[in-house]
């Protein structure tokens, strides 16, 4: 395969760029990468020294890419006339990259902050992480009322990130009944075929999230 995409199945910022291989129906080999094996993590420090998944390695261009908004933005240049996640117009294209650190930034960074508290066994004060959910939530609400998709009317790299972000988000700060633009968008969202492979795909490792007793029965349920 011209592509590998060095990953873990369970792991958000891979099922972003999971979501985007799929929507570009572009082939690649896979690697999983177990972090606690010393062999596996050497094998991803060779690649990108952060020892960080996902990273995509290009055989034909003998480069590797790492962070997944960057590995987004090089599979849009791979996908030839297929619809790209980045649009052309540029203030569409910064409107984009804007709600893409949106996801990663505001629902990413607390929740992967809430689950490590919980793995640790840290007992911290996480009422900072929970509030700003609730009004990433309140903003989202706002935004899905102007566009079906998250930035835009069409499926964007802002959505790709939105997917993972909020299929686990919502396990810790459930969506409020007052939201109901969120909640049409989560259901959107998941019923596309690219997310619905990913978490298809992701089934297996659930028991792994330390609350996946929270994830919802029709995710949880082939």
């Amino acid at each position: 395969m011209p592509l590998t995409l060095y990953y873990h199945p369970l792991s958000s910022f891979c099922h972003k760029v999971l979501v985007a291989l799929y929507e570009h129906a572009i082939d690649f080999d896979r690697r999983i990468i177990d972090l606690s094996s010393a062999t596996d993590r050497a094998e991803l420090e060779a690649l990108w020294p952060l020892c960080k998944f996902p990273v995509i390695f290009d055989h034909d261009r003998k480069r590797a890419v790492p962070e997944s908004s960057v590995i987004i933005e090089y599979l849009d240049r791979l996908s030839g006339d297929r619809h790209r996640l980045i649009p052309d117009d540029r203030d569409s294209a910064l409107e984009v990259r804007l709600w893409d650190r949106f996801f990663d930034h505001y629902i990413q960074g607390p929740l992967q902050q809430i689950v490590a508290d919980h793995l640790y066994a840290t007992h911290g004060d996480l009422t900072k992480q929970r509030n700003t959910l609730l009004t990433a939530y309140d903003m989202l609400e706002r935004q899905l009322g102007l566009n079906e998709w998250a930035a835009s009317a069409d499926f964007s790299l802002a959505d790709c990130a939105a997917a993972p972000a909020l299929f686990y988000a919502c396990t810790l700060v459930p969506f409020p009944d007052d939201h109901p633009q969120l909640s049409a968008y989560f259901d959107r969202l998941t019923r596309r075929p690219s997310v619905q492979r990913v978490i298809d795909e992701a089934r297996p490792y659930f028991s792994l999230y330390p609350f996946a007793e929270a994830i919802a029965e029709r995710f949880r349920t082939p």
